[in-house]
């Protein structure tokens, strides 16, 4: 299952969060890595903190979506979306390795839509 975050215009930069408290307990957060797809470019593709999806792929692929930055708390996990193209809907991952050792991955969707 895929959750969906609010819409973003491409010209924005936005936080977004998955709150991981429910499914850690009494485990903290201690990695967190975002991955990316979209309708136009299919592959998963991790990207880091600084990196658009055009610098982190291999491909020819000249998408702007970016993780300006990233942040986690013991619970939360939150990513600073900038750029992107319009019209597309994007799928975000994010991967968690808990204090225990364990991993975890959510998916959220998000669409761009010029405001």
């Amino acid at each position: 299952m895929s959750f969906r975050w609010p819409s973003k215009d491409p010209d924005e930069t936005l936080d977004y969060s998955i709150d991981w408290s429910r499914f850690l307990d009494t485990a903290i957060i201690n990695s967190v890595k975002w991955f990316v797809k979209s309708n136009l470019f299919t592959t998963k593709t991790e990207l880091a903190s600084g990196q658009n999806l055009t610098t982190a792929s291999s491909s020819a692929t000249t998408d702007s979506i970016q993780n300006v930055s990233q942040t986690n708390t013991n619970t939360v996990a939150t990513i600073n979306i900038g750029g992107g193209q319009n019209n597309i809907e994007y799928t975000f991952f994010c991967q968690m390795t808990d204090n225990t050792g364990s991993t975890a991955e959510r998916s959220v969707k998000i669409r761009l839509k010029e405001r």
